[in-house]
């Protein structure tokens, strides 16, 4: 994985921007943050459950490890450097449920199961 592979990825989400975010880039769902990539874009900060952030580090102890913000537990930092494509969609998508309108899922959901 690389940062345009990422890009494309958080991009093809519905109603999704980038903007800068500090010396990062950040992957907004009307306006909330639900991704960051920092400067040296080796790696992916992605803001999802805790119960997500453990099935993924028990999963892929290679490519994610936990994510802290001072006492908490804010997401996963992938390395992108041989991260599997699949893996990282599927934390996009699931910080972007996380952060997208109800309804706006809901359209997306829809539209995707008839797909």
């Amino acid at each position: 994985m690389d940062e345009i592979e990422v890009r494309a990825i958080a991009l093809g989400l519905p109603e999704t921007r980038e903007q800068p975010h500090f010396a990062m880039t950040s992957f907004r769902v009307r306006g909330s943050i639900f991704a960051t990539m920092p400067a040296e874009r080796d790696s992916l900060h992605v803001f999802v459950p805790e119960e997500d952030v453990h099935d993924a580090v028990a999963e892929h102890p290679d490519s994610c490890e936990e994510l802290w913000w001072g006492q908490k537990l804010d997401g996963v930092r992938v390395k992108l450097a041989g991260s599997e494509p699949a893996v990282v969609g599927e934390l996009l998508v699931t910080a972007w449920r996380q952060k997208a309108p109800k309804k706006l899922v809901a359209e997306w959901e829809s539209q995707n199961a008839s797909a």
